[in-house]
């Protein structure tokens, strides 16, 4: 295992031409659909590391994050669930298939094993305790969504990777079979067997494992199936690619939408509770899951506060929502539960 292979590779010369031809491509980096500064007009990225490395209240759990174990390899074939394993790795089992997002089962989300470590409780899933995975989506190459020692460790488990343009060269730097790889822009769309379907939707966000920025696609998802519609949301701003999403493959039967690691400093790259809420709304969504929480420190605000905010918010706004415990199964047939909101035990 190379010291540097964890950072992955750029894309090669060959891709590089390609991403020319496209319009979300320019200067050697891929666009946001919007104007995206990293940060608010006004601030400096050195007031706002001298702001992170302040003391914050709250912002690790006193006490270890609540979790159950779901057996994945025996869930019987007809269960449609979902199970989050914490941050933004979720695994999916629907009308048969099996689709792992984003994981990140090493305890860390840095090329530093001592920086950016899992809260308590919160690494229970491993790599091991994946069934076959049918579908391996990555929204983005950040090291929070794309964990070099959980991909190599998942290797011999994975049928197909679907990831944004770009992303496809850090796998095959790793080793991966180039067969199985499958890479696409925006609006493109993998047509698998029995009627499904995964589309590549736009998001607001940046993507980089290094110093180079925005050189791969970030993206969100559209899962399409013969019963269900599902939108797997990606780090991502608010804006308008919400609406036009919802227009264009709404309705929803479930949203996954990131709410954490938020601050008002970096409006534009995450979304703030109240802008989840009217992501919801404008996705045209039955039901969503906030997830991108309760498992790392990447902001200022109390770890509880995604949860605590977007559940008031949804509460007000009478929109269903479902926060289950890492590893606990959400019935993707049942959009009226109700569920414990566990993170009020602190």
């Amino acid at each position: 295992m190379g010291l540097n292979k964890k950072y992955g590779q750029s894309p090669d010369s060959y891709r590089k031409a390609y991403f020319n031809t496209l319009s979300n491509y320019k200067n050697g980096q891929f666009q946001n659909l919007i104007t995206t500064p990293a940060l608010l007009e006004g601030e400096s990225m050195l007031k706002v590391l001298w702001n992170f490395f302040g003391k914050h209240a709250d912002t690790e759990p006193k006490h270890s994050i609540p979790a159950v174990y779901t057996d994945l390899k025996n869930l019987k074939s007809n269960e449609d669930v979902l199970v989050w394993f914490g941050h933004s790795s979720y695994f999916i089992q629907v009308d048969g298939w099996k689709f792992l997002i984003d994981p990140v089962f090493s305890g860390n989300a840095s090329p530093l094993k001592s920086a950016v470590k899992a809260f308590s409780g919160s690494n229970r899933y491993r790599a091991d305790d994946m069934p076959q995975i049918d579908v391996l989506l990555i929204s983005h190459d950040h090291w929070d969504h794309l964990d070099y020692p959980t991909i190599q460790q998942l290797k011999p488990k994975v049928h197909k990777v679907i990831c944004g343009l770009g992303v496809a060269q850090h796998f095959e730097y790793w080793g991966w079979d180039k067969t199985k790889l499958i890479e696409k822009n925006w609006y493109e769309n993998v047509e698998l067997e029995d009627g499904l379907k995964v589309t590549l939707t736009p998001a607001r966000h940046f993507s980089g494992r290094l110093f180079a920025r925005n050189i791969s696609l970030w993206t969100s998802f559209v899962l399409q199936t013969s019963t269900k519609s599902i939108f797997l949301g990606g780090d991502s701003g608010h804006g308008p690619h919400f609406k036009a999403i919802g227009d264009q493959f709404g309705p929803f039967d479930w949203a996954i939408l990131e709410c954490g690691q938020y601050n008002e400093k970096w409006p534009y790259i995450h979304s703030l509770p109240n802008e989840v809420i009217e992501e919801v709304q404008e996705l045209k969504a039955r039901n969503f899951i906030p997830v991108h929480h309760s498992k790392f420190k990447l902001a200022q605000h109390p770890w509880y506060e995604p949860l605590q905010q977007v559940s008031l918010l949804a509460e007000a706004a009478d929109i269903p929502i479902t926060t289950p415990k890492i590893g606990e199964k959400v019935n993707l047939n049942d959009t009226n539960n109700v569920w414990e909101k566990w993170w009020e035990k602190r």
